[in-house]
């Protein structure tokens, strides 16, 4: 049996930053807290509890004796400013391009009539990107749910992080049809693109494909609707116990990628079950 990893799979840069940034705050100071997962891998957040660091959900759960992590998907403005008030202490772990889609928004809201946000509506980094916006706006999952907007002046458009490049550029292009002028802001992390693009290389060439990641893991998720598009018998798995040998029977050719928010190890133990099944 062939098995074909993705060239581009597993931690990004701005999850692997994050991760350290944790780690490191643990050692500096005695009661550390992440609001929210810190990313969205159930192993990698059940590894840092047993470190001790524990996740809060809500501000209510804050105290002037915590040192809270902001995540790496971001929080929203208003979250933040009730951190730095009542937080003891704030470690920033956003990814450096989620704040920039933060930023872009803030701006687009300033020059703009209405803005339009490709991406899910309740995932935790699009009601971050959100909050920066004090005009009309909207959020699309796809180019078809711009039929329904009205014709405005000015649109501002930007994405999630983790969106697909392809489907941006299809929304951006019927944009055009709603305003006499579209702003565009790329806020598509490369990292996620190199990611989409080498798990559709690998899915091309086989006959099953396995996406390991976080079932909350939107770009995970993502990367499992591409391949399965390309590959039907495509399985989205956060772990190696999730798979049976009757999914290789009679299979020669495996492929294996992995979201932006999966460890190496969790890939590797996949790998390893799939060496085994085949032998």
């Amino acid at each position: 049996m062939e098995i074909i990893v993705a060239r581009h799979a597993g931690f990004c840069f701005g999850v692997e930053r994050a991760i350290d940034i944790v780690k490191d705050a643990a050692k500096e100071y005695n009661k550390v807290v992440t609001f929210g997962p810190i990313i969205h891998n159930p192993q990698v957040v059940g590894e840092l509890k047993e470190a001790g660091v524990a996740t809060i959900k809500t501000l209510d759960e804050v105290s002037d004796d915590m040192s809270v992590v902001i995540r790496s998907h971001g929080i929203e403005r208003q979250e933040a400013d009730y951190l730095s008030k009542n937080a003891g202490n704030v470690v920033d772990a956003a990814c450096p391009f989620v704040k920039k889609a933060q930023k872009a928004a803030e701006k687009l809201s300033k020059s703009c009539d209405f803005i339009v946000i490709l991406g899910e509506a309740d995932h935790p980094e699009v009601k971050g990107i959100v909050s920066y916006i004090d005009i009309p706006y909207t959020v699309i999952e796809n180019a078809d749910d711009i039929d329904a907007l009205e014709n405005v002046e000015k649109i501002g458009f930007l994405a999630q992080t983790t969106q697909n490049k392809s489907v941006f550029e299809k929304a951006a292009e019927k944009l055009k049809t709603k305003c006499r002028e579209l702003i565009v802001v790329k806020t598509i992390c490369s990292a996620t693109e190199r990611r989409q693009e080498a798990a559709i290389e690998v899915a091309s060439k086989v006959e099953v494909m396995i996406v390991v990641g976080g079932k909350n893991s939107a770009n995970t998720t993502r990367l499992y609707h591409l391949c399965k598009e390309i590959c039907p018998q495509t399985y989205h798995i956060e772990t190696a116990d999730e798979l049976n040998s009757e999914m290789f029977k009679g299979v020669k050719s495996v492929g294996l990628t992995a979201g932006a928010s999966t460890p190496t190890y969790l890939l590797e133990k996949v790998r390893e079950y799939i060496l085994e099944v085949a032998i």
